[in-house]
Parts: structure tokens; sequence; C-alpha cells
């Protein structure tokens, strides 16, 4: 079926088909999109056709922000739409299409990338905010390199699950509208199934976008880049002495945001390349992540990474790193306020200035976090102490991450009622109590009552989180043609916080069996 760019001559709104709407609302040259930067950034072609597609998930919230109806995913052609499937028919300069970047793998420069396995169909403007839809496992691009430009079912179930996961614990993220899987084989590790997940984000630009025009000498390309995250994201950059020093200091601080809320949370990314950074310090691109269950702080969700690299006690330092890799490439643009002879110099000691506010923002980002997790409304000296304390025995113990924080509001600045269920977690009581003793201590600092304290913090610390034996079971029935345990799992990840004692098993330790779910860059 094909889809006007109007919404013209649209039949009367009872009868017509969403879908209609929602392919109308979906411009692929919208004035100030990536799109306009034009071929030098992209190339624009057809999805491959996936036979026979169905719907495996759909998120109304994501729908409702782009303004669709949440009786969409009903509509006529609907998995045909958001499979790709229709785009054979589309004009030419109406093509979705493939951004090419480079970046750095595994610490390692890989040279020029691109979205190998995604296509972008265009923008969508709704309530003052625009956003772009991207087909990921739409088949072949021009940048699939060896790649069959496919995901599998498993994988984009989990895409799409912790993408819609994340927004609700209120982690910058990615979005997900919908997940459409087919029967077509698609060999992994082993023989799986295609499937593509539809995802949304103000703009899917990554360091390795900068990387790529920087390491080619395409200055002016990297320029016009510059300025269009600029323009588009960051406009108040126009008005500083080097505008594209200001954009590294956006890119900066919003990074290190970010990494305090992975750790915060206890969650993994996984592959923390360069070109799975965005500039908009979004969590993007889920592959092989995870949430830490028994807390180690070495733990490593992606089997692929058999050296650590992205093991969470080094996340912090790996989103430097990649910084630092974002400055390199920008370098060409800064210093034109200085003297052609002293630009080189005082651009890079002011790149290097730039860089080192990602430590004084982390670290305090990071602080204050761990205080509201702690329930602690005032900052006092040994508070730091306090939380890396916990670590240590959470570490030495593997307590449950998610658990351990959510139980922690139960205990008394009083006495030792309400211990048991965090106390239960350790292995070594004595370690436990010998902590939680200080903990009593430190809150009887504070003004606020058990009552209030424990409110506070059961709204910074969840009850559920997208463990991996959730997935795994809601993946294991989809494949089955089941999309209950999809669609019931995310509807209790969209309340994290809240007890939902009807779902009090998705809040439990995870079966011996989850020990044994590896999750690799094969996602």
């Amino acid at each position: 079926m094909t889809f006007s760019p109007s919404t013209a001559d649209m039949p009367d709104a009872r009868t017509a088909n969403p879908l209609d709407a929602a392919a109308a609302a979906i411009q692929s040259q919208r004035e100030g999109s990536f799109a306009q930067l034009g071929s030098t950034f992209l190339t624009r072609l057809p999805a491959a056709p996936l036979p026979a597609p169905y719907v495996a998930g759909f998120s109304a919230d994501t729908a409702a922000l782009l303004g669709f109806p949440a009786t969409l995913a009903g509509a006529p052609g609907f998995a045909d739409y958001f499979s790709g499937n229709t785009t054979r028919e589309w004009a030419a300069d109406a093509l979705p299409y493939a951004s090419v970047y480079s970046g750095h793998q595994f610490g390692v420069w890989a040279g020029q990338l691109g979205d190998g396995r995604a296509l972008s169909l265009g923008e969508v403007e709704h309530a003052g905010a625009r956003y772009e839809l991207q087909l990921k496992g739409s088949g072949r691009t021009p940048y699939s390199r060896m790649g069959d430009g496919r995901a599998v079912l498993r994988s984009s179930i989990r895409e799409f699950l912790c993408s819609e996961a994340m927004h609700h614990l209120g982690i910058p993220t990615t979005r997900a509208l919908c997940v459409t899987g087919s029967d077509q084989p698609v060999r992994r590790e082993e023989m799986e199934t295609a499937a593509v997940v539809t995802r949304v984000s103000p703009s899917f630009v990554r360091f390795g976008h900068f990387e790529h025009f920087s390491s080619n000498d395409r200055i002016d390309a990297l320029r016009a880049l510059a300025d269009h995250v600029i323009e588009r994201f960051y406009p108040a950059c126009k008005d500083d002495d080097d505008p594209y020093l200001a954009l590294l200091n956006e890119a900066v601080l919003s990074t290190a945001d970010l990494a305090a809320q992975w750790q915060a949370v206890g969650f993994c990314h996984g592959v923390m390349n360069t070109d799975n950074m965005s500039i908009l310090g979004l969590t993007i691109d889920y592959g092989p992540f995870g949430f830490i269950d028994g807390f180690d702080a070495n733990y490593i969700c992606n089997h692929s990474d058999s050296q650590g690299r992205y093991a969470y006690r080094m996340q912090p330092q790996i989103a430097y790193w990649n910084l630092f890799c974002l400055a390199q490439a920008l370098l060409p643009l800064f210093g034109a306020r200085y003297e052609e002879s002293q630009r080189g110099e005082r651009s890079v000691e002011d790149a290097q200035r730039v860089l080192e506010a990602f430590k004084t923002r982390f670290a305090p980002a990071l602080e204050g976090r761990m205080r509201d997790k702690l329930g602690l409304e005032t900052a006092r000296d040994g508070d730091d102490a306090l939380a890396n304390r916990l670590f240590e025995i959470m570490h030495a113990n593997r307590a449950d991450f998610t658990l351990t924080f959510r139980h922690l509001a139960q205990m008394s600045k009083h006495d030792a009622r309400g211990d048991a269920a965090a106390r239960d977690l350790f292995l070594d009581r004595a370690a436990f109590d010998a902590w939680a003793n200080d903990y009593r201590a430190r809150l009887s600092q504070e003004a606020r009552d058990d009552a209030s304290r424990a409110l506070a913090m059961n709204r910074v610390n969840p009850k559920f989180v997208l463990r991996n034996h959730l997935a795994e079971t809601a993946i294991r029935r989809a494949k089955e043609k089941d999309f209950s345990e999809v669609e019931r799992l995310a509807a209790i990840l969209r309340r994290p916080f809240d007890e939902q004692p009807e779902h009090a098993a998705y809040a439990a330790l995870p079966p011996d069996w989850a020990t044994s779910l590896e999750v690799s860059c094969s996602s």
C-alpha cells in the first residue's frame, strides 16, 4: 500500500485508517532535519522486504509522544509499514536513509561504520517537539560491511522493553514504538527469526558521526554536522565565544549525567563504543545490556567483552575516554577566536579544560543520587564513604543490587526493626549489621521521619527493572507467537517505583537458571 505525504484528501476521520495519518506525519525532508544535510551524510534506499510481518510489541506511550492513537497497532497495514515493506513504492527523495559514521570499537579505531541495519523513515513533529523514527533490522545498507542487515526477535524485544523501561526510570534514552517479527530465518549463534524495532529519538547523531568526517579531513562536512546539532539541540552555543567548544561542553555534561544515572541504577550498557554514544546524552543502541542482579563491581554483561573493557565499574572511565575521542574529532573547529599561530595549542588547552568538567560533574552527580538512594536529605562528610562501604559489602556478598536499595527503605533510624529484608540478602550478616548501625547513626542526623524517608527512597529506588531472566521469559513465549508476556512486562516496567503487589514475582531474586544466560554483540 502507498501512503500519501499529505493529509489533503484524507477520508472522514471516523472511517480513516489511522496509519494513513501517521505515515503522512512522518516527513523525510522536514526543514532542519538531519536528512537535509544531504548525500555526504547519508544514503537513501528502500528497506528489504520482511515476509509476513506480525506485531510483537507496541508502546501506546511512545505513540502518544508522536501524536499517534493507541489504536494504531491494530490498523490495516501497520506491520508492513513499520517493517519497511512499503518503502519500495516511495519516491526516490522520500525513501528512508542510512547514515554514515565511523568510530572506536573496544578501544580500537574501526574506520567507517554507519547504519548497517537501520533506516530512518523521517521525522514527526508533535506538541512542539520533533522525533526521528528509525527501523532497526530493515536489511542491508551500504554500511553493512559483512552483516546481513537484520535484527532478530530476541534482541528486538530486549531493545523494545529496555528503551521504554529506561524512560520510565527517568534515564535519558531513545524510545521504541513497536516490534514487528517474521518467520524469516536469520543465522546468529543459532538459527533465529528476523524482526524490526521502530525506535524513536530527537536525533541519532553519535560521537562517531563527528569522528568520521574529522578522520577523513572533511572539515566542511564536520562543521555542517556540528552546526546542525547546535541549531537543533543546543542553540545557546551560538552565543558562545567558541560555539563548537560549547557543543563539546554540552556533550561532556550530558554524558557525565547519563553515566551517573547508569551507575546509580545498576545498568550496564555492554558496548560503549564511540559509535554507540549519543551527542544528546541519551542511552542508545541496546544490544548486550544488562541490569546487575547480585552486585559485582566487575560485572560484564557482554559475553563478547572478553577483556572487561565495558564492565560496570569501567563505565564512567569509558564515557570520559569516548568524550576525549569526540574532542579530538571536533578539534579542527575549535579556536576561531585565536590568531592562526596560536590556534592549535590554545585549542588543545581549551578542549582539555572542557573535558575536565566530566570529573567535576560526574562525581557530585553520582554522590547526589546515592544520597537520594540512601534517603539522605542533607549532605555531610562521610556520606560518600558510607555509600562506598555498602557497595563493598554488596560486592563481597553478591547482594542483589535492586533489592538491597529497595529494602533499605524499610529500615528505621531508631532500632534494628525493619532490617530483616535487606539483611537477608547478605551472607555476612555481621558485616551488614556493622554497616547498618552506622547507617542508622547517619539517619539520626536527618529531620525526616522514617515513613517520609521511605516514601522518598521508593521514588528513586525501583522495585522492578528489566532483569535478563524476565526478558528471556518474554522472548521464549514470543517465539511461540505468544506476546502476552511482552505486553505484561512492558506494563509492569512503566511503573517501576510502584509496589504492584500483584506482580511481586517480577521483583523477586532471579532463579538459578538465570545465571546461565549470556548476551553478546550478536544481539
